[in-house]
């Protein structure tokens, strides 16, 4: 089983990769969050989760273990496949999908395209004690509420939730200390640039 692979990028979409090893090509399918991580990069690593069937053998590349070990605890469901739990992981920082199943928040959950509300239901009644024992790299020192209300109120000024989650997540990250008030306004300036 391939567990890591560095190398370098021959092609990239935001969904998937080729990766040149030592002269070997893998195809390799990655979320839009780890595309984002490497998309700026030449020679990567990757944690790989090796999927194998009876007629094939797929390999889904993650920036960092924790995506990789949400994304194993999403296909241990039944009827969630890899293809699903990548889309879950390009529509939800880890983070935040660990937050939203401890907190059994439906609606955050349901907003993933791919997810229904039973899957979600499904999900979150599933996985609930298992993603409290993940540790999840770059985990928050700030209050949920404080990130979910700048995100609301920049999605009420007519931003797209995605965006100001981006936004959002990146202020955050340089300055987590930051209160809602200037949240709300690094985030605007940074918006309207």
């Amino acid at each position: 089983m391939i567990g890591f692979l560095s190398g370098k990028i021959i092609s990239s979409k935001p969904t998937k990769i080729l990766l040149d090893v030592n002269g070997v090509g893998y195809v390799v399918f990655i979320s839009i969050n780890t595309f984002e991580e490497i998309s700026n990069k030449e020679i990567i690593s990757l944690y790989i989760h090796t999927h194998v069937k009876e007629d094939s053998i797929t390999l889904y590349g993650f920036h960092n273990e924790s995506e990789k070990e949400i994304f194993e605890l999403l296909i241990s469901i039944s009827g969630i496949g890899p293809k699903l739990a990548l889309g879950v992981l390009s529509g939800i920082q880890t983070e935040d999908l660990k937050e939203a199943i401890l907190n059994g928040d439906v609606s955050r959950m349901v907003a993933i395209p791919g997810i229904g509300k039973k899957t979600a239901d499904r999900l979150i009644l599933e996985l609930r004690s298992k993603v409290g024992e993940l540790r999840v790299e770059g985990e928050r020192t700030v209050p949920h509420g404080v990130k979910q209300e700048a995100v609301s109120a920049l999605t009420t000024l007519g931003y797209n939730y995605a965006t100001a989650e981006k936004v959002v997540r990146q202020i955050l990250s340089s300055s987590p200390a930051c209160t809602l008030e200037e949240l709300i306004k690094n985030s605007l300036s940074e918006l309207n640039k």
